[in-house]
């Protein structure tokens, strides 16, 4: 399998829903962590093989230097969740870490995780094919419609 696709953790949803997870963008923290191409990201995911360290994102998985851009992820800053026209967007600002010395490569995607949540699983992205970078930043820019969009529709 390979890192081909982004999506939602449809156990966000479900555990929102059921209150078995209380996510809060205003107090929680939310780290995004890359991955290599040997990760195969599930969308159905129960909600145990969707966290951080587990399942598909299993750390032996994971794309990090150790010192720059952390095993576990960097912090998605300013977290946000709107719903307008009938759509819902989170965003958050653009991910970057490293400075002169970060050297990453093959990573093919992210995942955010809620690391107040025991790391419980938010989304994930697939980046297009493997980036990298040698003695500088690593960015992950956002789309300018959001990390992720949910469009709700009358049924």
């Amino acid at each position: 399998m390979a890192f081909a696709t982004s999506g939602v953790f449809g156990s966000l949803l479900e555990d929102a829903l059921e209150n078995t997870t209380a996510y809060a963008l205003a107090s929680n923290s939310f780290l995004v962590a890359l991955f290599n191409n040997t990760t195969a990201p599930d969308v159905d995911a129960a909600s145990a093989a969707a966290v951080y360290g587990s399942g598909t994102w299993t750390t032996t998985n994971e794309v990090s230097d150790g010192t720059n851009w952390d095993a576990g992820g960097e912090p998605l800053v300013s977290p946000t969740s709107t719903r307008a026209t009938g759509v819902y967007t989170f965003d958050g600002v653009d991910t970057t870490q490293g400075g002169a010395n970060t050297t990453l490569a093959n990573v093919y995607g992210s995942a955010i995780f809620d690391s107040t949540v025991a790391n419980a699983g938010i989304c994930f992205n697939d980046f297009g094919g493997a980036q990298s970078v040698t003695s500088g930043d690593f960015t992950v820019q956002w789309h300018a419609n959001g990390i992720f969009t949910i469009t709700f529709t009358a049924a």
